[in-house]
This record gives C-alpha cells, sequence and structure tokens, in this order.
C-alpha cells in the first residue's frame, strides 16, 4: 500500500504565517506614519524655515506622491516583483528620513522632503496590493484565505500607537526623536517586507508588458472606474472635517481636551469597524450595498457638523466615521480584489489610492479653504452633497465583476 506522505505545513498553519507576516509589516509601517505626522511640520519649521516655505515644502511633498505611487505600482506590475519594489521603496525611506537630521535651510529641506515623500507614497497602495492579493489567493492556487480588514485594522491601531508614542517621546527627547523612530520603524517595515509573499499568477499579457496598456485596461472597466470615483466622493469629503473640524470645535469653546476625545472616537470607530463590524456588514449587504451605507453616513455626518457643535451631537455622529472610511475601504478592497485582472493589481491600487482619492483630497481640502473662508461650516452641506451625489453610483457596482458569470 502506497503512503501518502503528510504535508509538514498545514494549510491553517501556512495561512496563520501568512497573515502574521503581514501583521508585522502592517503594525511596523502605520507606526512609523504615526510617530512622524503630527510633528514633522514641526520638526521642519523648527529648522528655520516661515511659515510660507514650510507650505512651499509640505505641498511639494503631497504633489511629488501623486506621481511617484502610481509609477512604483505600474512598476511592480511590469516586472511582476511587487515585493521587491515594495522593499526597495521602504528601505529607501528609511534612509532618507535619516537625512532630515543633518538638512538646515530651504532648498537642503526641500530636497530630503521631496525624497522622503517619493519614497513613502508608494508603501501603503504596494502593501494593500500583497495583502489582497494573499487574503483572497485563487482557488487553484490551495491556498487559504484571511480578512483583510483584520490586517489594516492592525495598521489604523499602530498607528495611533505611534502617535501617542511620538508624544511621549518628543516631551521627553525633543522634535528630533521621531526622524530615529520613523527611521527605526520603516527598517522593520522593510524585513517585514521581504517576508510576505509575492503574488504569483500567470500574466496578462499584453496588460502586463505595456504601461500605457495596463492603465487602459483598468478605465475602460466601467465598475472599477464608478468604484474609484464614489471613494473619491466620499473620503474627498472629508477633507473639510480634516481640515477645519477642530478649528471650528476651538471657536466654539471646546475644550483641546474634548477636541483630542472627539477625533480620537473616530479612530477608534475605524480599528473596530476593521477588525470586527466590517467584513460580516460588507459580506452581508455586499460591496455595493456598504458602498451606499457609507454614502448615507456621510450626508448624516456632515450635515450635523453643518448645524451644530453640540459635544453630544458630535460625539454620536464622529463614530460614523468607522463607516465613512473604513466599511468604505473594506468594500472597495473586496471589488478591487474581484475585479481587477491579474497582473495590474499595484496598477488598480495606484489609481484607486492616488490618482482617485489622493489627488481629491488634495483637491477638496484647497476647496474646503475656500468654502469655510466663505460659508463658515455651512460649508459642510457642500461635504453632504458630495456624498449624496455618490449614493447613486453606487447601484452601479452591483453588476457581475471580472471573471464571473
Amino acid at each position: 500500500m502506497k503512503r501518502i506522505p503528510t504535508p509538514l505545513i498545514s494549510p491553517d498553519s501556512l495561512r496563520s504565517t501568512t497573515l502574521t507576516r503581514f501583521i508585522l509589516l502592517y503594525a511596523a509601517m502605520y507606526a512609523a506614519f504615526g510617530v512622524a505626522s503630527p510633528f514633522l511640520p514641526a520638526f521642519i519649521s523648527a529648522r528655520g524655515l516661515p511659515p510660507e516655505q514650510l507650505g512651499l515644502v509640505l505641498g511639494a511633498g503631497t504633489a511629488v506622491r501623486l506621481l511617484t505611487a502610481p509609477l512604483a505600482g505600474r512598476i511592480g506590475d511590469l516586472i511582476q516583483a511587487l515585493r521587491v519594489v515594495l522593499v526597495v521603496c521602504t528601505a529607501l525611506a528609511a534612509s532618507v528620513t535619516l537625512g532630515y537630521l543633518a538638512a538646515h535651510g530651504f532648498w537642503i529641506l526641500l530636497g530630503v522632503s521631496l525624497l522622503h515623500a517619493a519614497s513613502l507614497a508608494p508603501i501603503t497602495i504596494l502593501a494593500d496590493a500583497l495583502a489582497l492579493g494573499s487574503a483572497s489567493p485563487p482557488p487553484s492556487s490551495g491556498r487559504r484565505s484571511f480578512e483583510y480588514g483584520w490586517v489594516r485594522g492592525t495598521g489604523s491601531a499602530a498607528f495611533i500607537v505611534g502617535t501617542l508614542l511620538s508624544g511621549q517621546a518628543v516631551s521627553a527627547f525633543g522634535l528630533d526623536v521621531i526622524v530615529w523612530l520613523q527611521a527605526l520603524l520603516l527598517g522593520v517595515a522593510a524585513f517585514a517586507a521581504i517576508l510576505v509573499p509575492e503574488l504569483i499568477h500567470d500574466r496578462t499579457a499584453q496588460a502586463v508588458r505595456s504601461p500605457a496598456r495596463g492603465v487602459l485596461v483598468l478605465l475602460r472597466l466601467p465598475l472599477f472606474r464608478n468604484l474609484v470615483l464614489v471613494a473619491a466622493l466620499i473620503l474627498g469629503s472629508h477633507a473639510m472635517h480634516d481640515a477645519f473640524a477642530v478649528i471650528r470645535w476651538s471657536a466654539a469653546g471646546i475644550s483641546p481636551a474634548t477636541a483630542s476625545l472627539l477625533w480620537s472616537e473616530s479612530v477608534a470607530a475605524e480599528v473596530l469597524v476593521f477588525f470586527v463590524i466590517g467584513p460580516a456588514l460588507v459580506a452581508r449587504l455586499t460591496p455595493a450595498g456598504a458602498l451606499a451605507i457609507a454614502a448615507l453616513a456621510g450626508m448624516l455626518r456632515w450635515a450635523v457638523m453643518a448645524q451644530t457643535t453640540d459635544v453630544m451631537a458630535l460625539a454620536l455622529v464622529q463614530p460614523l466615521h468607522g463607516i465613512t472610511f473604513a466599511l468604505l475601504h473594506l468594500a472597495c478592497m473586496r471589488l478591487i480584489a474581484r475585479t481587477v485582472p491579474q497582473g495590474l493589481e499595484g496598477t488598480a491600487q495606484a489609481i484607486y489610492g492616488t490618482v482617485g482619492i489622493g489627488a481629491a483630497t488634495a483637491l477638496l481640502t484647497v476647496v474646503s479653504g475656500a468654502l469655510y473662508a466663505r460659508l463658515g461650516a455651512q460649508g459642510f452641506w457642500v461635504m453632504a452633497a458630495l456624498c449624496a451625489l455618490a449614493l447613486p453610483l453606487t447601484w452601479k457596482l452591483r453588476q457581475p465583476v471580472f471573471g464571473e458569470s
């Protein structure tokens, strides 16, 4: 009787190992963002830059992100090595971060900031492409799936921890410590990126080999176009909140401690949705239904923000961030995983995350400034209108996806 060898690694243990590696990657990556994000503008300002030059440095960094993230995603697809590009970008970002320590003067700080933004921008889109591929492997691979929300939720929680850690560290050691912390965490993230599995699949012949053709293939998919538009409208509507919510609350007499609690409430809701509520809701409602709920939640959230600064009312709507951001992101990731042809995962994430959401957010941030100057809090009605525009578009996302009959 012929003996069938027992596999050394079971599918469940393989899934557990893969999930653990992505959790390590996201924890280090988002903690690195968290330790620097609140204090990097203050660090650059402390190097002697006046507000006008500081604005130019930060604005130029935002602009370069819109270029390098799609480029890196497309390169990763072309060479079929998303993990390699992720490792290179993360390691380069860790090295460039240390350049801030010796940088003084406008031009040097501008150069370091541009390199820093250029190397950081592709990291999340490449990580998401790899995580989605491992979370939802093709049936023929024989690999077990896991929930992408667990990985992304880890990132959000790590961002909070990193922010809290940096606050304590800056109080104890000064602003320079954020550079060391981010460089260290990015180094850990680069190591973790080496450990995650690469996407292995058959090439999508012409789409993969031709840079322009790959983008056109995606843009010709009605479902993908509508998905990006819905995400741009709903996530872009957060621009006024992110820029002016605390200013509005402070002007209404809300204390910094209370404002901090309100902001933390929204982030906590985001983590809860990623880990617990969101995956079940997307499965029950379908991605299109989840996006419709996100649009409705956005309309309610911004309508309340336009009408009142009552702390109780704000405390009730701030958790809607878990719906308007986290649930929306989970639904979009589910659709992208099922819609995008093999070999175009990095390009799709770049278009979704950078060209769609990033450009929309940058544009609407500028628009929000003009709206808030002219209308004050009533400008939030415009953000509610953007969510209302997204609502009927979610119906178009109910059609069959790529590869399904």
